[in-house]
């Protein structure tokens, strides 16, 4: 499907590009599987998408770690990249690109960036006093410094007092424009509460800030000099920001980041909002770049109720979300983070009762037990071959499902409950939809799937209210009968369908076996996550459309998509 016949921009999608001093863990693969929701998405919604991570290798704790493993930096930073590259292809996690920030399509790029600010004076030269915080590569502010008893806000590491020549970026020419930008939403810092955040530290004041260090005698050579001053390194965050746009600009891929509005979106946790809202906004401007469309820093999860530390040992690693994938699935397992994840402004928990609490009602109970209802009874009834079509409304005037269904239960002596109660099921996935693509542009993903969500529970509702179980039964002896059992199936499966749709982003390979059971399977290429849709969702999710269940299609009853899970079995290690 073409970009052009959806009329629609591109959309340029990234998360952080993560340290590789250690392993993958569960903050890694969040950040992660929210980007990949979204541009699965995205793609979904007819968009030309590019999804963008990596990781970034120039940090001095990788020359020391390294040292302590007996490896070379390049050679630690490559056995964590690809176990980044493992983890995420575990994760099945649909980026386009892959980026080491030690590559030379990234640095060479990187480097003409930095030389362009210095030629216009937006990086120049000075003495700079102050905190650094080796633990996050970064100084820190005085007041910052005094507040955490000179110790790192994030790690809680004591603070080294630096004395050092070092190229300055003029982020204090830029606080006026930031100031702006941020406040009139030309750029979105999501959610709200870093929004006040980081204009509540913009008004007080922002200053120069060091992005060079000069290189020490025995220093090794680790990173990115500054380009015409081999005296000097740049330190390792703003040659990492530049990834972003290094990665795209090119004439491939220029579009991604076009020079007359912001379509960039980017995700990060909440500890380099900073960066990313205020640092990197200014950079691009005095670039002459357009800033990025919107900043998500979500916050962190915790584990059985306990802040996550290398000295608990409690840190979820990507071995314990493979265990749960074994057990539950992966697809149940990128559905508990998407949409119990942290994304708004407060701490998630990562505990396993929660986990099969949400698995029991969302997956097994929910869309596992609806899809199979559906199933079961299309193969029971009609030999697996949807018999008739029907435009899913139920109730109105002239309609006869419905009051076929209300005869069947009032001919069990049991009270018609209702029977002025109307089903607009067409309706009501229209709806879904519309509201599916407001919370996605809101990167909003528990909202979004919540939309698939509901019209499972609305089909599970019309299936108990409608008792298509006991209309079989009445089949010679109520008056077209048969007829409203295959309209409410009918409508029942399409409904699913849609549902299905909407739940794909989350739950790709579920929602694919589901497709291949019903003769779906047409939608798109499961095989290849980037190949899009065959038309955008607007179109796939048309009730009755060309892409919908048609008479005479088969519906396999298929393999349980959840088994129920049992709430007191220990969780998987």
């Amino acid at each position: 499907m073409s970009n052009a016949s959806t009329n629609q921009n591109p959309y340029y999608i990234t998360t952080p590009i993560y340290y590789v001093n250690d392993r993958p863990h569960i903050g890694h693969c969040y950040t992660t599987l929210v980007a990949d929701v979204a541009a699965r998405a995205q793609r979904l919604m007819g968009r030309e998408v590019f999804f963008l991570t990596g990781t970034d290798e120039h940090a001095e704790k990788v020359v020391t770690t390294a040292k302590e493993k007996g490896h070379t930096p390049m050679e630690w930073a490559t056995i964590n990249a690809e176990r980044f590259k493992e983890a995420f292809a575990f994760m099945n996690f649909s980026h386009d690109d892959f980026v080491r920030t030690t590559e030379d399509r990234h640095k060479d790029r990187a480097s003409a960036y930095i030389q362009r600010l210095v030629d216009s004076g937006d990086i120049e030269l000075g003495d700079y006093e102050g905190w650094w915080d080796g633990s996050q590569e970064e100084y820190v502010t005085e007041t910052a410094a005094k507040e955490h008893d000179y110790k790192s806000p994030v790690t809680g590491r004591p603070l080294e007092k630096r004395v050092e020549q070092n190229y300055f970026f003029r982020l204090d020419k830029y606080e006026g424009w930031l100031k702006a930008q941020i406040e009139s939403g030309a750029v979105r810092v999501l959610p709200e509460a870093r929004k006040n955040e980081v204009l509540g530290r913009i008004r007080t004041g922002l200053n120069r800030v060091p992005v060079s260090r000069k290189i020490k005698p025995g220093d090794p050579d680790w990173g990115v000099v500054m380009p015409n001053d081999p005296e000097h390194r740049v330190y390792v965050w703003i040659e990492a920001l530049c990834n972003y746009l290094t990665m795209v600009d090119q004439p491939d891929r220029r579009r991604f980041w076009p020079r007359d509005e912001p379509l960039a979106v980017h995700l990060m946790a909440k500890d380099i909002l900073w960066f990313h809202a205020v640092i990197w906004p200014a950079m691009l401007h005095a670039l002459g770049e357009r800033p990025p469309a919107t900043v998500y820093a979500h916050a962190y999860w915790i584990a059985e109720g306990k802040k996550m530390s290398k000295s608990l040992g409690n840190f979820i690693e990507i071995d314990t979300l493979k265990a749960y994938a074994e057990k539950y699935s992966l697809d149940a397992v990128r559905w508990f983070l998407a949409t119990q994840g942290p994304l708004g402004a407060n701490d998630a928990d990562f505990a396993h009762a929660r986990f099969v609490e949400v698995y029991n009602s969302d997956l097994a109970n929910s869309v596992g037990n609806s899809a199979s209802r559906v199933g079961n009874m299309v193969g029971k009834y009609f030999d697996g071959v949807m018999p008739k079509t029907c435009d899913g409304r139920f109730g109105f005037e002239g309609g006869r499902a419905l009051q076929a269904a209300l005869a069947a239960r009032a001919s069990t002596g049991k009270p018609a409950e209702g029977e002025s109660r109307t089903f607009d099921l067409a309706a009501l996935t229209a709806g879904a939809v519309e509201r599916y693509r407001h919370a996605l542009e809101a990167v909003d993903l528990e909202a979004a799937m919540g939309e698939g969500l509901g019209i499972v529970r609305a089909v599970d509702e019309f299936i108990t209210y409608s008792a298509p179980f006991t209309l079989a039964k009445k089949f010679g002896q109520i008056e077209h009968a048969e007829g409203a059992l295959g309209a409410i199936l009918y409508s029942c499966a399409e409904a699913l369908r849609i549902a299905s749709l909407l739940l794909s982003p989350a739950m790709p390979e579920k929602t694919a076996a589901l497709w291949r059971d019903w003769n779906c399977a047409h939608l798109n290429d499961p095989a290849d996550p980037n190949s899009g849709f065959v038309a955008p969702l607007a179109e796939l999710a048309a009730w009755g459309g060309a892409h919908s269940i048609q008479a005479g299609q088969g519906i396999a009853k298929g393999e349980g998509l959840f088994m129920r899970a049992d709430a007191a079995e220990a969780a998987p290690a």
